[in-house]
């Protein structure tokens, strides 16, 4: 088993800053709109669902959750040919998205697990913790 969360400090701070700001400057500006409240409800949902990225491996595949739970994928592990520890670029960013190498599940910082699977698709999963993320893949893809 492999369990390991980690917290987007930036992306919490980012998006909790833009609710701050959204909330205090239209009550300064006395705008009291619908677009205000949209706009706060969407800031708020997002922060929920990218505010952490959990991962978690069993026996068949590491499966990646962001936020509450939502948004996730598994990667089973009769899919993977190889793994490897990798860094991204800064400007690859956050969140979800397409990266020079494949999607990019990143929630913080550069390191990375690159899965490279059989159907010649990559994915790279950001983690404070490559080395163990790597070694679980590793090992369980050997079995």
């Amino acid at each position: 088993m492999y369990k390991h969360t980690q917290v987007g400090t930036f992306v919490v701070a980012l998006l909790g800053g833009a609710i701050f700001f959204v909330g205090y400057f239209s009550g300064a500006a006395e705008v009291n709109s619908i677009g205000v409240f949209i706009l706060s409800i969407i800031l708020l949902c997002s922060m929920i669902l990218f505010f952490k990225l959990t991962v978690v491996g069993n026996k068949d595949f590491v499966e990646i959750k962001f936020g509450i739970g939502l948004i996730k994928k598994k990667f089973y592990f009769k899919e993977i040919k190889s793994c490897k520890v990798v860094k991204n670029k800064w400007w690859h960013g956050y969140g979800i998205r397409k990266s020079p190498r494949g999607w990019l599940f990143n929630i913080s910082g550069l390191d990375a697990v690159e899965l490279s699977m059989k159907n010649e698709k990559v994915y790279r999963i950001g983690t404070d913790e490559p080395q163990k993320l790597s070694e679980f893949i590793q090992k369980s893809i050997t079995i």
